[in-house]
């Protein structure tokens, strides 16, 4: 299996459940391979642990307490309505190759069709490829993660002020119209635009923090800042939470990255490594960017670089190697630093939580640098021989994306704030989400 069709975890289910059909032929049916599904098992439980309780917690932390309730409340909202989105049809969409053809674009090379919709011959005995890795049920769950985490991380630039109504509305509206095809452009296989066009995207730099980051750009800006932003202080209120959240982060993400892998192998070992030492170097490279613009490091700062770091070599991690992830963290940590500090203060924005400075920015640093260290002349075990072509492809894939997604959620957006209005009047907001939403408080003294 090349690395193009590892990175590629869509291209396994070109074939599903042919095990009858060929054993009557005469040839062998596949087998499951009990060490790649334990570890895929394991996998998915990581990166579901990355959201709930990871992402709920780091975020948490990072509001002011009248709004912890309410950013948690979030992230356990979408993981429910996601996943059920994707049983239904987003499953699906985002796999079904049926009409795609490799070089030829047409509809199916930018959405997959409805014949895997409501999980449609999905059995316990399913599995991924004629050549039996592991049970499509556990193919299903793991992608379910991460279609269920990238519009959580959207909810970070938005925070404190969107209702709790439009919220869902929109996070439904916006998986179905820009996740789902963006995945199937990337990870679908032969015929998706993107991996046609030779896009490296290992575990989601592109369909997920690119994708995540770039909306909740759009999302801030559409909602406008938060009552008193910038000249009313708005501190985290609880940096300890931030800082659990980051360290559950940094830990499931081994299994976003090395279980993109598919399979107990190799290339799932480098991943894991890569990850390690990527959001070691982001972490340090954040703290000391800080240290020296303004005379000491902080707990924020170096969570907020770990989590730089993991988004970085996310795209990268199944093909480069360790010195390139250390380029790659230390690339990412300072870069997103001065994004998330300077960038912002200076363009005026209110990304709450950094959600772009972080994902978007840290996303298009890797994905980038994934066209150069992927290469094996720079210590990469991709099939990269052009460097410069490469990097070309990169960016025109970060490109689309960042067009692609920005267009579409301005549309959603704007189409439900005109229906029923997106943010929450100035007494809630002066209230806190947690009681004009919720009627709960996150701590009773």
């Amino acid at each position: 299996m090349t690395l193009r069709k590892i990175a590629g975890l869509g291209a396994l289910l070109s074939v599903v459940m042919p095990g009858l059909a060929m054993a009557a032929d005469g040839v062998a049916a596949p087998v499951l391979n009990s060490g790649d599904t334990a570890w895929m098992l394991t996998a998915t439980a990581l990166v579901l642990f990355m959201t709930i309780p990871g992402l709920a917690l780091f975020y948490g932390g990072m509001v002011r307490s009248k709004n912890i309730l309410s950013v948690m409340m979030q992230c356990f909202a979408i993981t429910g309505l996601i996943s059920i989105l994707w049983v239904i049809y987003g499953y699906s969409i985002t796999f079904d190759t049926t009409g795609m053809e490799q070089g030829v674009t047409n509809f199916n090379s930018f959405i997959g069709g409805f014949g895997k919709a409501f999980l449609v011959g999905v059995t316990p005995e399913s599995l991924t490829s004629s050549t039996a890795l592991f049970p499509e049920a556990v193919f299903i769950t793991f992608q379910m993660t991460f279609a269920i985490i990238t519009p959580a991380l959207i909810v970070g630039a938005f925070a404190e002020r969107m209702k709790f109504s439009a919220m869902l509305i929109f996070m439904g509206v916006w998986f179905t119209l820009v996740y789902a095809p963006i995945a199937h452009m990337v990870w679908s296989g032969n015929g998706g635009l993107l991996w046609d066009w030779g896009v490296l995207d290992f575990a989601g730099g592109t369909v997920v923090h690119i994708n995540a980051g770039i909306a909740g750009l759009v999302a801030c800006i559409v909602l406008g800042k938060r009552k008193g932003y910038p000249s009313t202080p708005m501190a985290p209120h609880n940096l300890g939470y931030t800082l659990m959240g980051a360290a559950m982060l940094w830990i499931g993400w081994f299994g976003f990255n090395a279980g993109s892998a598919a399979a107990a192998n190799g290339t799932a070992g480098m991943a894991m490594l890569v990850t390690q030492i990527a959001t070691a170097a982001a972490a340090l490279g954040w703290m000391f960017a800080e240290w020296i613009t303004h005379g000491k490091p902080s707990a924020l700062g170096i969570a907020s670089g770990v989590v730089a770091g993991l988004v970085a070599i996310t795209p990268a991690a199944g093909t480069v190697g360790p010195m390139g992830s250390v380029v790659i963290g230390l690339s990412a940590g300072v870069i997103c630093f001065f994004c998330a500090t300077s960038l912002k203060r200076k363009l005026g924005y209110d990304d709450s939580l950094d959600a772009f400075g972080v994902h978007g920015i840290g996303g298009i640093v890797g994905a980038i640098l994934t066209g150069v260290f992927a290469a094996p002349a720079l210590g990469g075990f991709g099939t990269v021989t052009d460097i410069a072509a490469q990097v070309w492809i990169q960016f025109k894939g970060v490109a689309f994306t960042v067009v692609y997604t920005a267009i579409v959620t301005f549309i959603i957006l704007k189409v439900l704030d005109a229906v029923m209005g997106l943010r929450v009047t100035e007494e809630e907001e002066a209230v806190g989400l947690d009681l004009a939403q919720h009627n709960e408080r996150g701590y009773n003294l």
